[in-house]
């Protein structure tokens, strides 16, 4: 039997913004999406030549994301989209999620999920109403060798697990370009559109579903402080946080955008009873382990003893680089073996988007007051 590619709406990601066009690259990667309607733009010429300069029909090129919903209900379900790309700005993340999930169709989002923990709750609670699948961007948890490094983890290489720290550093953000007219920069330090974090988030909630994601372990409580170094930005562009663990492991994260002279440095250590690892997302094939009675270990993507969880990732033979949209692209496979039935891959979802959000409502909290730890909320067990 042959099978159809998905069909995938977008709302936002016009001419000119970097992340609606990296969503479309990776959902195409492998071939189970098409890209087949959009609302890139609250600008009718900007929405237009957009759609135009991808091929879409100009009836399916729609003037705002309620006409896209109401004119893709109102086709045959043969020929409508299965789910909805959300690469917006923060603040329309939860409307759009929500008003998506409940006209049926899935939802793929941009991070963070919301700009609070009660609208990530809601977008929970339409996911789980609707039974439809809902999928978040944390990208990084789709390199092959972050899957390795928690494979290892997972059946006990290092041991009980003691330190984990993790930095995500960048230098865009030193100038006040943000006063200057650049757009990216303009909404992400804007707190009606980027939500209670600037830096935090926009990259500190990389750097904590990584963490979580790769050891394993829950963030319990967070001693922090962020900081705004540009002066007149109305949002941090520098955070520092402590992490208490709950099984008793301790853990530092740093992220910056004022980190002058850095590229996109997310790092990752994880140190247990036994030994540690290391992975770079700027040097993302190689994961290093070290062990205390024996030599250091260098794994390389596409090399000898891979966990098969880790192969399956993998397009290319070994010494053939993959990166970032690789990586996205693993997770819109997982999305799209999610919608079709076909077995249970894993994805960052409702879970990963509700621990983010709940450590950036601790962070602000601790930073705030004079409190040594605050408490991450738990929630209920996603």
């Amino acid at each position: 039997m042959v099978r159809h590619a998905l069909r995938l709406g977008m709302v936002g990601g016009g001419e000119g913004a970097f992340i609606g066009a990296v969503h479309r690259m990776a959902a195409a990667l492998d071939g189970g999406w098409q890209l087949v309607a959009g609302a890139f733009s609250t600008d009718a010429g900007r929405n237009q030549r957009t759609g135009d300069a991808l091929g879409l029909v100009p009836q399916r090129v729609y003037a705002s994301f309620d006409a896209m919903l109401a004119g893709e209900r109102a086709l045959p379900e043969g020929e409508r989209i299965d789910a909805v790309a959300v690469v917006t700005p923060n603040h329309l993340h939860a409307p759009m999620a929500i008003a998506a999930l409940e006209a049926g169709f899935h939802v793929f989002c941009e991070k963070p999920m919301a700009m609070s923990v009660a609208e990530a709750e809601a977008i929970g609670a339409a996911a789980k109403a609707s039974g439809r699948h809902f999928a978040l961007a944390f990208t990084y948890s789709g390199y092959p060798l972050v899957e390795e490094a928690r494979a290892r983890i997972a059946r006990g290489d290092l041991g009980a697990i003691r330190l984990v720290q993790v930095e995500y550093l960048q230098g865009w953000l030193s100038r006040p370009i943000d006063e200057q007219g650049n757009k990216q920069a303009e909404w992400r330090t804007d707190p009606a559109r980027a939500g209670l974090g600037g830096c935090l988030g926009d990259i500190g909630t990389h750097a904590f579903q990584l963490a979580e994601h790769v050891s394993g372990l829950r963030v319990d409580s967070v001693s922090a402080e962020l900081t705004t170094h540009v002066p007149g930005r109305r949002l941090d562009d520098d955070v520092s946080a402590l992490l208490r663990f709950t099984d008793g492991a301790r853990g530092t994260l740093k992220a910056s955008q004022v980190a002058a002279g850095e590229e996109n440095g997310l790092k990752l250590r994880i140190h247990g009873e036994q030994g540690g690892l290391e992975w770079a997302q700027m040097e993302p094939n190689t994961l290093t382990l070290r062990w205390l009675d024996r030599p250091a270990e260098i794994v390389r993507a596409g090399g000898p003893g891979l966990q098969d969880s880790t192969a399956a990732l993998l397009r290319t033979p070994s010494g053939h680089p993959e990166g970032y949209v690789e990586a996205f692209a693993n997770l819109y496979r997982a999305f799209a073996a999610a919608i079709r039935g076909d077995g249970d891959r894993w994805f960052p979802g409702v879970a990963d988007g509700l621990r983010t959000m709940r450590f950036i409502e601790a962070v602000v909290a601790n930073a705030a007051s004079d409190a040594k730890w605050t408490m991450v909320d738990p929630g209920e067990k996603e």
